[in-house]
């Protein structure tokens, strides 16, 4: 009888820690998401999952490691939703976060891996690095006493080595051309700051041009600067470039529209099963609405970058240049947890002010989806594009758009093979313009501290005689191009190299892209062709 009332009494605090489990998952959603939860549903959809675990922490055999159990768990229920809700344990949240908010804890400097051993490309001013005495060119042999030139360490891991908390120290050991021995710097790590504008010139007289890399938390603020600036200097056309753009904050998406859109034009609205539709609208105020707009887009512009680009397809504000983007259309909340980790959530579509869903579809092969273009021709021709004409919407002045996934460009442009051959694809395998650019900024890099605008820059980039001392180089490397391939591929070679050695400059990114861009068939249509937008 005592056992029977033992047992009884065990089931009732089996079934008030499920039922407390239940309820605190119902208030996580609650908080997270303002709808209420049937909390007896709730409790019948759930059931079986928690029983098993209270089984199985009632009755395994043996000791269970509960938190290698709940980390490889977490991922799969979520993938089992829909390709975007995830589960981030601490360091991945950290990291997703951190490329967004503007900023990091960090040393503050930029490097590539060339030759195995991690050479600085840029010193970033006003940094950590900067005030200790770093120099772009110098090579880091050493990190805390963790050796990582010459040992194949992969980059992620000497970035994690340098990065840490702003006021903690970091030893570096330096290799420094003109000096026979390593020079030891100690390093007071700081905030650093990260752009999400790459880069923003003039690429005539009246246009200009802005690359946005993401859609991070200073987005708009950025941009707004950029673009001042670029008034300044006689912009009436801009050409905005979120090729590859994997998108970020809906916020900095919905300032950026409204910079170019008039007053009650919709730019997005959010619906969801749980979700009430949400219309969001242009107040009128923004400053760019008498510029010229072109937007770019590729395969790689997600997310934000797709509610931008549908905004200003759908209001007629603009002409969309490039390839299909990649069709992330989905609201995700997140949800953080005590111990660093936390979920993204989807509990919504974005729709475009035509009404199209700007997701693509859950298919499964849903991560394949590009190669998929590839193979099909998508990337190449235009009539390859697959459209669903029960999804046709037309435009406030009659230009039909397409739903189904992605934003489809105004105008299509290929993919860029013109000048491909073998040589230069052995070239890029091999990473060879990389290199010999690496090793011109080492034997010039005095004279290239002091560049700091491109007519200085290519006064010294015409007298290194690059052309002959590339070919040198490859060849010495075993790689030399056959019958006309140098004649095919040369300048887009040359080009190459010239930009990449730019970017060993304190001009960065503001050296590159003016040099890089000569060779982009996107840019040569934009500029050759008669705007859409108003």
């Amino acid at each position: 009888m005592e056992n029977t009332w033992f047992k009884k009494l065990t089931m009732a605090l089996i079934w008030v820690i499920i039922i407390a489990f239940a309820i605190l998952l119902i208030k996580r959603f609650t908080q997270a998401n303002k709808n209420e939860i049937n909390l007896d549903q709730t409790k019948d959809n759930w059931a079986k999952m928690m029983l098993i675990l209270n089984s199985v922490d009632k009755d395994y055999v043996d000791a269970i490691d509960y938190e290698k159990v709940t980390e490889e768990l977490l991922p799969d229920i979520m993938s089992k939703l829909d390709p975007h809700s995830v589960y981030l344990p601490p360091q991945e949240l950290k990291d997703a976060e951190e490329s967004l908010q503007g900023g990091f804890d960090g040393i503050g400097i930029q490097f590539t891996v060339p030759n195995d051993t991690a050479v600085v490309s840029n010193v970033i001013v006003g940094g950590p690095s900067e005030k200790a005495g770093l120099l772009s060119g110098d090579r880091i042999l050493m990190v805390n006493d963790v050796s990582i030139a010459g040992v194949k360490m992969p980059q992620d891991s000497m970035v994690l080595l340098m990065k840490g908390r702003k006021g903690t120290k970091v030893d570096v050991s330096i290799k420094r051309n003109g000096e026979d021995k390593p020079i030891p710097f100690t390093i007071i790590r700081d905030k650093i700051p990260v752009k999400s504008v790459d880069v923003a010139f003039m690429i005539n007289d009246t246009t200009g041009y802005i690359k946005l890399s993401k859609f991070a938390k200073t987005s708009y603020s950025e941009f707004l600067e950029s673009s001042l600036k670029l008034r300044e200097k006689g912009m009436k056309k801009l050409i905005f470039d979120l090729r590859d753009n994997t998108g970020g904050y809906l916020d900095q998406a919905m300032l950026l529209s409204n910079e170019f859109l008039q007053k009650g034009d919709l730019v997005v609205y959010m619906e969801g099963k749980n979700r009430p539709r949400q219309d969001l609208f242009a107040d009128g105020k923004g400053g760019c609405r008498d510029i010229e707009l072109a937007v770019l887009i590729n395969e790689g512009s997600a997310s934000s970058s797709e509610i931008f680009a549908g905004a200003m397809q759908d209001n007629d504000r603009a002409t969309i240049y490039g390839l299909r983007s990649f069709g992330k259309g989905l609201v995700q909340e997140p949800i953080y947890f005590s111990d660093g980790s936390g979920i993204r959530l989807t509990v919504a579509r974005f729709y475009t002010p035509t009404g199209r869903s700007i997701q693509k579809p859950y298919s499964p092969d849903y991560e394949y989806d590009i190669i998929h273009r590839y193979e099909h021709g998508e990337m190449t021709n235009v009539d390859s594009i697959r459209v669903n004409d029960s999804l046709k919407y037309i435009t406030p002045k009659g230009k039909i758009v397409y739903g189904g996934g992605g934003i489809i460009p105004d105008v299509f442009v290929p993919l860029d093979t013109v000048g491909v051959t073998d040589f230069m694809i052995k070239c890029n395998r091999q990473g060879l313009q990389n290199k010999f650019a690496n090793e011109i900024s080492d034997e010039y890099r005095v004279q290239m501290r002091n560049i700091k605008d491109m007519a200085s820059l290519n006064k010294f980039l015409d007298g290194l005689s690059l052309e002959k001392r590339f070919l040198a180089y490859t060849k010495d490397k075993g790689v030399v191009p056959e019958g006309n391939q140098w004649q095919i591929s040369g300048n887009i070679i040359m080009i190459q190299v010239r930009a990449l050695i730019g970017r060993y400059t304190p001009m960065d990114d503001n050296a590159f892209y003016p040099i890089y861009l000569q060779t982009d068939n996107v840019i040569k249509k934009v500029l050759e062709n008669k705007p859409i937008g108003r």
